[in-house]
């Protein structure tokens, strides 16, 4: 069942999927000029819909007359498109809409600039909505459904199953040039343009019930509604259909405008990820990997695991594959015993068994030890995917004597990976050949690289692990107050269910004393206002007694002047380590949390995890083994393990929290210190979006 918003958007956009009449505004002969595609494309479709061709000379352009202008067009108008100099769009929208027009596919750019002042597409938008009109637009290439014969964009389409939602319409065609390349057609293209109106969610969230799409490649510059475009590739992904995301730097105001170090630790692609993966889609770098991605999602089952087996008739491509994998954190398995002994038996004495196996010639004397060996491997629980790497391919390509033969073996092993629910992977030497047309075809993805098979296969794999969840909606946190300083954070996350240790607020050398006298020794003194106290020396450690204390509070506030400070116990248990664990509010995709290695070095390590907020147990200890850090907390070189469950029920808190505060931009603590006995935090900040005014209720800040 698709979503409410794929509804929504199903009723909204019908117009932009099959539109009872087209009217092309701006239409020409001259081969050169948009309005002649337009015209063409539009024209193609006349046996479907009433097609309108308007141009101000009345010319004939390939064989369809056109006329002059709105007025003269006979019935009723469904969509529009303008292709007209900027200044003349209000006009040629207002005529349109006094003739019941629905929708607007907006060609021209520039409207602010002709019309002369900033804003006034919006504002036409605007009125359109008003009237009870849609428009895709302006500064967009155009829209094109392979399923109902519409095509108002510049170039041709090859019809297929991947549909492309772009925010660039060049880079847009270049997906649909990149596709067909790989035989890869389009079934529906829609360039979104400057999103006045209609959005890329919404375009997104149009296919979710078109049955011609079965994966979406989106290209986004900005995300107008970060939570909202989670709900739309969600959807998607309920619908049985996989998002490929390409996208250039996300959301990065997200890091200009931190406090804290969390904000400087993530960049705004990190975020972006994270949205991913609560949406059940996954990010690529180019549009040659998404391409290629889409390629393995369209035509191979997903792998249920990360463990590969690589066939190889070159011992070095073999190695260079499982080196490959390896950097795409695929698992390169070492195959059972009985498996071994069963390839022994079909390949030469000097074959490889392990994995990668490598035919040593056996395929050149029979090729349908290709088709055995794929067999035998999918056939292993052990093994979640196979790549071939090599010659095949080549072999009818270059002796035509045996295409026949090297057809048949395609065909075996394209039906081994659908019996057994299981991808194959092809790199071949040659680029294309009628075996590799033909493996294509049966629904095994071929590359003309290795590096891009692994890529391929690691992004699927992904897909299939993180089918993506819910966020939960939480109602804002009851009777809290947020106010400056380490105190009030810690009575605030203390509330959540944060532990930190025994604490008094001192003022005055007398306060200090009576602290030392409540607390025990080690203590630490802190300046409470200060953000990052390592760096201003606004905190002391190790300090032994009362006296001791009350020296470094004289010598602490005569240098940084009257103010709150805190006399803290000291963590002294051993064997911990330290973590930090933050939270800050995306402007685009709400609150995020992470996780990672902490303390005075934590900018320098890097070592983060992020997911967007709030999270669930399962998840944050997902988020925890993510960490190269996660090494030291499960028992590094004879040391005890540190009680990861207390780190994760931190990370589950803190994320709530966050959400709970929708005035709050920023919570760190750091570090926080895991031992074998539990998670202590012995710093924290909170800090506001607006007016610093929340601490919990009946609590002093």
């Amino acid at each position: 069942m698709i979503s409410t918003l794929a509804e929504q958007a199903r009723r909204d956009l019908d117009t932009f999927r099959d539109p009872g009449s087209v009217a092309v505004v701006g239409a020409t002969a001259d081969p050169t000029k948009w309005g002649y595609w337009l015209a063409r494309g539009a024209a193609a479709g006349i046996h479907r819909r009433a097609v309108h061709l308007v141009n101000r000379n009345g010319a004939m352009i390939d064989g369809h007359a056109s006329v002059h202008s709105i007025d003269d067009i006979d019935g009723p108008l469904d969509l529009v498109v303008l292709c007209v100099p900027p200044a003349g769009v209000p006009d040629v929208v207002r005529q349109s809409l006094d003739r019941g027009a629905r929708g607007f596919v907006g060609i021209t750019a520039g409207l602010d600039r002709a019309l002369g002042r900033p804003g006034a597409e919006r504002e036409l938008a605007a009125e359109i909505r008003d009237r009870g009109a849609r428009i895709v637009g302006p500064n967009c290439l155009g829209i094109y459904d392979a399923g109902t014969d519409l095509q108002l964009a510049w170039g041709e389409f090859q019809a297929g199953s991947l549909g492309i939602v772009s925010q660039s319409g060049q880079l847009g065609s270049e997906l649909a040039g990149l596709a067909a390349a790989r035989g890869l057609g389009v079934s529906r293209f829609v360039s979104v343009g400057n999103q006045v109106d209609v959005t890329a969610a919404e375009v997104a969230a149009d296919l979710a019930d078109h049955d011609q799409t079965l994966v979406v490649a989106l290209y986004v510059e900005s995300f107008v509604d970060g939570r909202q475009m989670i709900d739309t590739l969600r959807a998607l992904r309920q619908a049985g259909k996989h998002t490929v995301l390409l996208t250039v730097g996300g959301s990065e105001a997200s890091r200009s405008a931190a406090q804290s170090h969390t904000g400087s630790m993530t960049s705004a692609l990190d975020v972006v990820d994270a949205a991913c993966r609560a949406a059940g889609a996954i990010r690529v770098d180019t549009p040659a990997q998404l391409v290629e991605v889409a390629q393995m999602l369209v035509d191979a089952p997903l792998p249920s695991g990360r463990r590969i087996a690589i066939v190889g008739d070159s011992g070095g491509q073999g190695a260079v594959a499982a080196d490959m994998m390896g950097a795409q954190r695929l698992d390169v398995v070492p195959l059972p015993g009985p498996a071994r002994e069963r390839l022994a038996a079909m390949l030469p004495p000097d074959a490889g068994l392990t994995n990668p196996i490598d035919l040593a010639g056996a395929g050149e004397r029979d090729l349908g030890v290709y088709a055995a060996v794929v067999e035998d491997l999918l056939a292993l629980e052990e093994v979640d995917a196979v790549t071939v790497t090599g010659y095949f391919g080549s072999y009818g390509f270059y002796t035509p004597s045996i295409e026949e033969e090297e057809k048949a073996v395609a065909r075996r092993i394209a039906g081994a990976s659908r019996a057994y629910g299981k991808p194959v992977a092809l790199h071949s030497m040659c680029r294309e050949s009628a075996t590799i047309d033909l493996i294509r075809e049966l629904g095994v993805p071929t590359y003309h690289t290795i590096e891009t098979a692994a890529l391929s296969l690691s992004a699927c794999s992904r897909i299939a692990a993180e089918p993506g969840r819910a966020l939960e909606a939480l109602p804002p946190r009851p009777g809290s107050r947020i106010v400056d300083g380490y105190l009030s954070a810690r009575a605030l996350l203390e509330s959540a269910g944060v532990a930190f240790p025994a604490a008094r607020r001192v003022e005055h050398l007398d306060a200090v004393a009576q602290a030392a006298t409540e607390l025990s020794a080690p203590f630490v003194l802190k300046a409470d206002w200060i953000t990052h106290k390592t760096e201003v020396g606004g905190v002391v450690v190790g300090i032994p007694d009362s006296d001791t204390a009350c020296k470094a509070f004289d010598e602490m506030s005569a240098r940084l002047g009257p103010g709150t400070y805190v006399l803290e116990e000291m963590d002294t248990r051993p064997d911990t380590v330290e973590m930090i664990v933050g939270g800050r509010r995306d402007p685009v995709f709400g609150p995020v949390v992470m996780v990672g290695a902490g303390g005075t070095q934590a900018e320098l390590f890097r070592d983060t995890a992020l997911e967007l907020a709030p999270v669930d147990e399962v998840t944050a200890a997902a988020m925890v083994q993510r960490l190269r850090s996660h090494a030291l907390l499960t028992g590094w070189r004879g040391k005890p393990a540190a009680d990861i469950a207390a780190l994760v029920r931190l990370v589950v808190a803190v994320s709530r929290l966050l959400a709970e505060l929708p005035d709050c931009s920023d919570i760190e603590l750091n570090p926080v210190r895991i031992g074998p006995d539990g998670a202590l935090a012995v710093d924290a900040l909170i800090a506001l979006a607006t007016d610093p005014t929340t601490v919990p209720e009946g609590e002093q800040p």
